[in-house]
């Protein structure tokens, strides 16, 4: 199985599981008088509609290269992730200016089967991303790591729901606004998170350098083809779940130029052959000065 098919196989695993947990968080927040189950009901709605965004970013990006577009469609990737984000961002906004409305609304105290509910929601939303942000490890995709930090969040609200809740039950009349200050605490990290997914995408699309690993490993596999004396610049570029290289490559510089030219390929189809997650490579090839 491919990275773009296992990042796909994982996008429909998100996608089924917000939307179990939309319907779940919400039905057990109005029955149980409890707004940060609601406002957790509404993260998760747009977790749904994130996940989509995800899925369709991921096929796309999957698609070969072509006369337009001879690098493929990978970029599509961390565009997808700002609009992740976005997502992100109006949850945390409605959640805060519902939270703040709700703060100063006298209300009924939630029912105590919600901490329940959401003890099972932390759980499984746990769950959920660390197996989510481990398939974003292995297919090295930016809108697959939004998407495993969306689990996380919703792990966190629910969290500070729980401890609202808690509060609210535990010391009973006048504390019921201990639910909606968790829900409005949420809100806040979830902003923060926003920020921490929005940078790396950034990056990607700005060419940013922080591959250096990877540069160490292309420069030790690269001295030990044959011909292949030193390496020089080693420039990549990220796009979608393919990292594409331009690499200076010393050779002798008395060899003739038909000679480079086929250790040029060597070079190529090793790299490409031991690191499947390279897409284009571009080998320069320099004389010794020797």
């Amino acid at each position: 199985m491919t990275n773009e098919q296992k990042a796909i196989k994982t996008t429909y695993f998100s996608i089924v599981g917000n939307t179990a947990m939309a319907l779940i968080k919400g039905l057990a927040g109005i029955f149980g008088n409890s707004y940060a189950l609601i406002a957790d009901a509404i993260e998760s709605t747009t977790d749904i509609f994130s996940s989509i965004l995800v899925l369709i970013g991921l096929k796309y990006s999957s698609k070969p290269p072509d006369k337009n577009h001879p690098y493929g469609h990978g970029r599509i990737e961390p565009l997808i992730t700002f609009l992740v984000v976005g997502f992100l961002i109006t949850s945390a906004t409605i959640i805060a200016y519902e939270s703040i409305q709700n703060i100063g609304t006298p209300h009924e105290l939630p029912e105590p089967f919600t901490l329940f509910v959401l003890a099972a929601i932390i759980i499984w939303k746990e769950i959920s991303y660390r197996l989510v942000l481990k398939k974003s490890t292995e297919t090295k995709s930016t809108s697959l790591r939004a998407d495993a930090w969306h689990h996380r969040s919703d792990a966190i609200t629910s969290i500070a729901a729980f401890i609202g809740i808690s509060i609210a039950l535990y010391f009973g009349k006048g504390y019921e606004s201990a639910d909606d200050w968790a829900a409005l605490f949420a809100s806040g990290f979830i902003l923060y998170n926003s920020y921490q997914i929005f940078r790396p995408a950034l990056g990607e699309i700005l060419d940013e350098h922080v591959y250096d690993d990877l540069v160490e490993e292309i420069r030790s596999i690269s001295l030990r083809v044959e011909g292949v004396i030193a390496t020089e610049k080693c420039f990549i570029r990220k796009a979608g779940m393919k990292y594409h290289v331009d690499l200076h490559a010393i050779v002798d510089g008395t060899i003739t130029v038909q000679e480079g030219h086929a250790i040029a390929h060597r070079l190529k189809d090793t790299l490409r052959e031991q690191l499947p997650e390279l897409g284009h490579v571009l080998i320069h090839v320099e004389p010794s000065r020797n």
